[in-house]
Formats: structure tokens, sequence, C-alpha cells
């Protein structure tokens, strides 16, 4: 079993692919699989957070880059920024995570919030995602890694 203890840069080429959906990125301990089907032990800081276009060390050398899988989520636009505002509100007064884009936010798949946001009148739509959702504000200090400017989503919560 490959074990990964540490991140590398961003710069550097990939050897293998790491696929999971959010829920399994927020964990540091972890014993999963590599797209080639190669187990893989990862022990990473408490509180580690993976985001898609990471790049991690194994212990033998290779890099493994992490790859957001797609899963279940809804896409939310709106006809006015006022509108998907009202939507961010609703959503995040239920502690909902939430994926934040230029003029739509991302959800997790969830029936009962669909109900809500039909009713507050935005467009939502199902699709199958990579799903990054927003760090938080009170998750601890954020820590980037690699290029900022073009990969600003990579952030990881340190408690």
């Amino acid at each position: 079993m490959l074990l990964v203890e540490q991140f590398c840069s961003t710069e550097q080429p990939a050897d293998e692919q790491l696929v999971l959906p959010f829920e399994r990125r927020q964990k540091s301990r972890l014993r999963t699989k590599l797209a080639t089907g190669e187990e893989v032990g990862l022990f990473l800081p408490r509180g580690t957070i993976l985001r898609g276009g990471d790049r991690l060390q194994g212990s033998d050398g290779r890099v493994v880059l992490v790859v957001a899988a797609p899963e279940p989520s809804l896409l939310v636009t709106a006809a006015s920024e006022r509108e998907l505002a009202r939507a961010a509100y609703h959503l995040g007064n239920r502690h909902v995570p939430l994926q934040v884009g230029d003029g739509w936010l991302r959800l997790g798949a969830d029936y009962v919030l669909r109900d809500m946001l039909d009713g507050l009148g935005v467009q939502v739509r199902e699709e199958a995602a990579p799903f990054e959702p927003e760090a938080g504000a009170y998750g601890g200090h954020a820590h980037r890694h690699g290029d900022e400017e073009g990969h600003s989503g990579i952030i990881h919560e340190f408690s």
C-alpha cells in the first residue's frame, strides 16, 4: 500500500490520480484506492481538506494528483444578483456546504433544499459535477499550495 503523508508542489507532473468526492476529501486519515486500483493510505495533518488539483507526495516518491469526483449536486442560477444572494442567504442560514461561482451556486443534491430553492423562484438544475464548497470563515487558518492565481480554489484547513 502506498503511504501519503505530505503535499508537494503543484508544478510537479502527476504519476497517479486519486479521485474522491468531497465527503472523502475531508478526511485526513483515509484508506482508499488510486484510479489504478492500488491501495493508498492518507495520513495528512488533521483538519486537512483536499481540493481538486492538489498534489500529494507518496512514500515512494510518486506524485498523486487529487481529482474532485463528479457527484450528485444542484446548480442554482437566478434572473438577478439579488435573487441569487437571497438563495445563498437561506442556504447559509441552514449551514449548507456551498460552492460559489460567478452567477451560480452549487450544493449537494437534496430534495428538501431543492423544494426551498424552487419556492424562492431561482432556477435549479440537477447535475453530476465536482463539488468544491467554500472552506468557511471559522474553520481555522487557510494555507494555499502552489499557483495562487491560476488555482485559487486550493485551500487546506488546519484546526
